[in-house]
């Protein structure tokens, strides 16, 4: 397959035959601050791969700092161990409401999804490692890297990072309701939209925790974006 290019303005993904949409590109963008927003909002990403010719898929925890995408895990993760020698594909995916129509054909759902496509490398410069770590860090529960021990020395040797740069890539979003057939609108059928969100529990506190020890802030009031 080509991966001919086709350039655009500076807030704009790069577009290529394998980020151009084909089915319902009406719903698709290569609008860079989109695809930011949906990264910094999902708490996990999947990681494609393929190794040894099998393809994998495996899901991790990813942050983004300016236009980099980075994922980690330990460094003896063969998504990882592979990541650095083989294209990566990263996705990630916001539920936001079950479409239900009058046909069972086109029942739905309200989604908004990133696809990025490229070459990781491993990042081995030790400040940029620590930042990425932080960043993860932050990514899911702003303001937790300041409350904790931050990594030792055998602790980053034995995790890996790895940067994607968020260049190629493309979103996908479907809002709205049910698109039924025009002859379906006067079934006596309920139809539209069940929404839906992640909501964060109330804490739950490690039976190890030492006596008198409160949540802090970040714990107590977490809420996602």
């Amino acid at each position: 397959m080509s991966t001919g290019t086709r350039s655009g303005p500076e807030g704009t993904l790069r577009k290529t035959d394998r980020t151009t949409l084909r089915r319902l590109p009406d719903r698709g963008s290569y609008d860079r601050e989109t695809a930011n927003a949906l990264l910094d909002e999902a708490l996990i990403c999947h990681v494609g791969f393929v190794m040894d010719g099998q393809p994998f898929v495996i899901p991790t925890i990813h942050a983004r700092l300016g236009r980099t995408l980075y994922v980690h895990g330990s460094a003896a993760s063969r998504m990882l161990r592979e990541g650095k020698r083989v294209p990566l594909c990263v996705t990630v995916t916001l539920l936001d409401g079950l479409v239900m129509a009058r046909s069972a054909f086109h029942h739905s759902m309200n989604y908004r999804s990133v696809v990025v496509l490229g070459q990781a490398h491993e990042v081995t410069e030790a400040e940029e490692k620590l930042q990425a770590l932080r960043a993860i860090v932050e990514h899911v529960a702003a303001g937790r890297w300041d409350e904790v021990r931050w990594p030792t020395d055998t602790e980053l040797r034995g995790t890996t990072v790895l940067a994607l740069p968020i260049d190629e890539a493309s979103v996908k979003i479907r809002s709205g309701p049910p698109k039924d057939d025009e002859e379906d609108y006067a079934l006596p059928t309920w139809a539209g939209v069940i929404p839906l969100r992640m909501v964060a529990g109330e804490p739950l506190a490690d039976p190890r925790l030492g006596d008198g020890i409160r949540p802090s802030d970040v714990i107590a009031r977490y809420r996602r974006p």
